[in-house]
């Protein structure tokens, strides 16, 4: 039995994002799989993801891994990262509107062409790049993080959840965002730990030694 399963979908730098676990969970068993069973038997579950939501949820459908993925986040400890967070919520504005998995209540929100620094500066869409992540909550997975450590982003669309309690962490680009939600045994979030360096090593190994309380 894999204690971590990394959810194969199609989407998504999935070898990254089990090497780098494989690098801070050595004793773990870490596979990609988009089998039923393996996903269902699993310790821990990573839904991660990049792209259109479009694409994501069709996906899902096609393999008919939305129940398991829905089961997963309320039973195991469960991490979201970046499309993999977004969709956790119940609709998305991309082209035009798209159902998403319904976890949550709220909306992804497309970034405005027009978003500007603080110093009045257009600000580039998509997002790309490091920024800072306030912790706006106390959580297992922010062990040995300092606050307003800097992750790596890549999105064109940020998550506003309806329920401002599933909040864990935001950012600042052009306005404050949501890039961490908690809740339970789910923790999501917008950046990408796989490619955020020490500290995005360091969350990953949290989430390894998290049981989900």
């Amino acid at each position: 039995m894999a204690q971590i399963v990394v959810v194969d979908y199609g989407m998504g730098n999935l070898r990254s994002v089990a090497k780098a676990i494989e690098h801070v969970a050595p004793n773990q068993r870490v596979i990609i799989s988009s089998d039923a069973a393996e996903i269902a038997n699993a310790e821990r579950i990573v839904f991660p993801g990049q792209g259109a939501a479009r694409d994501c949820m069709r996906e899902l459908k096609d393999r008919k891994l939305t129940r398991l993925i829905l089961d997963a986040a309320t039973e195991k400890p469960f991490l979201g990262i970046c499309m993999g967070m977004q969709v956790l919520l119940a609709h998305s504005e991309e082209n035009n509107g798209i159902d998403c998995l319904g976890l949550y209540e709220g909306n992804v929100r497309v970034f405005e062409k027009n978003v500007q620094s603080a110093q009045g500066e257009k600000l580039k869409i998509p997002h790309m790049g490091w920024n800072g992540v306030d912790q706006c909550i106390d959580h297992p997975l922010w062990h040995n993080i300092n606050n307003h450590s800097r992750f790596y982003f890549v999105h064109s669309y940020y998550m506003d959840p309806a329920d401002k309690s599933l909040i864990a962490a935001t950012s600042d680009y052009g306005f404050e965002f949501v890039s961490a939600i908690a809740r339970d045994k789910v923790f999501a979030v917008q950046c990408h730990p796989e490619k955020s360096a020490r500290d995005g090593l360091q969350l990953l190994k949290n989430f390894t030694q998290w049981n989900g309380n």
